[in-house]
């Protein structure tokens, strides 16, 4: 997987959790945005160690 395609799995995971906070499903919200922050910062580390 090359990193435009990491890019756009973040871009709509986040996107996700923008769509599912406005419907007012906090919980599922917080998730997507975790898990987005999460493997945001996984991505950069290997950008930087490799």
């Amino acid at each position: 997987m090359n990193n435009l395609n990491k890019y756009i799995v973040i871009g709509l995971i986040f996107i996700a959790g923008i769509v599912s906070f406005i419907s007012g499903q906090f919980i599922i919200a917080t998730v997507f945005f975790a898990t987005a922050a999460i493997y945001s910062n996984i991505v950069t580390r290997v950008n930087t160690n490799s």
